[in-house]
């Protein structure tokens, strides 16, 4: 049985119970999920890069905290901004760690040949269109299609939401070419089936993506001892460097099955 801990780096928990939930019900049955926001007053979302730099200690903690206290098998920081990732794998010991990001890559670029991308605003782009050329997908991109909507109105009103994002995914594939297409936020699930099957091409769902690539990274690491080289750029973080680096023990939403 896989243990996966869903961080939603965050100074709020509204969304710990929804994602979990959406988690359970897309997880194998053999995988147990349980969900946490950062503890404390905190950013509501990450928006802003200078909003990543609030939540960039704190993170760093409960991924400390995942590893060395509960064992979790991976862990996924959960932004698609895919915050803090090289850090989060230098303190992770033998636990799996991913990010929406480079999972929702990998797979739309494995099950197909050019990706769209659909983002809540302009602003977001440029961070995101970094990470896809780190990831070696550049070629891959078809579009970013922007659905202008914040972070916090993609649950607010579903069924407005739910159209927002089949326009454009219907525009990325005939307009731009795209033959899959990524969710670009976290925030933006629970509608990728009605789509997908709408538009018919994948439609990445940017929680359920991170969520089986770290279960697919955690059966690598149990069945064949493939977990992260620390040789090179991902060596430990050495023990006289970990007094900056304070565990946190996060708001979590436990797993309820039993």
């Amino acid at each position: 049985m896989a243990r996966i801990l869903w961080i939603n780096p965050v100074g709020t928990d509204a969304y710990d119970a929804p994602i979990g939930a959406e988690l359970r019900r897309e997880a194998s049955a053999t995988t147990r999920v349980d969900v946490c926001s950062l503890p404390g007053a905190g950013p509501q979302h990450l928006e802003w890069n200078a909003l990543e730099a609030v939540v960039a200690g704190p993170t760093m903690g409960v991924v400390r905290w995942a590893a060395e206290q509960r064992g979790y098998d991976a862990a996924v920081v959960g932004c698609f901004y895919d915050p803090f990732l090289r850090g989060a794998r230098e303190l992770a010991g033998p636990m799996a760690v991913t990010a929406p990001a480079e999972a929702c890559l990998h797979i739309a670029a494995t099950v197909g040949e050019r990706v769209a991308i659909l983002v809540g605003r302009r602003k977001w782009i440029p961070e995101m269109r970094e990470n896809v050329v780190k990831y070696g997908y550049g070629d891959h991109l078809a579009a970013f299609r922007v659905l202008e909507m914040g972070v916090d109105e993609f649950q607010a009103d579903a069924e407005a939401t739910q159209q927002r994002i089949l326009d454009e995914a219907e525009r990325a594939v005939h307009v731009d070419g795209a033959d899959s297409v990524v969710l670009g936020c976290t925030i933006e699930f629970g509608f990728y089936r009605e789509v997908q099957e709408k538009i018919g091409v994948p439609v990445i769902d940017a929680i359920t993506a991170p969520l089986r690539y770290a279960e697919f990274l955690a059966a690598l690491g149990a069945d064949h001892g493939w977990r992260t080289s620390r040789v090179g750029g991902y060596e430990s973080v050495p023990a006289r460097e970990l007094e900056w680096i304070p565990m946190v023990e996060p708001v979590l939403d436990f797993d309820p099955r039993p």
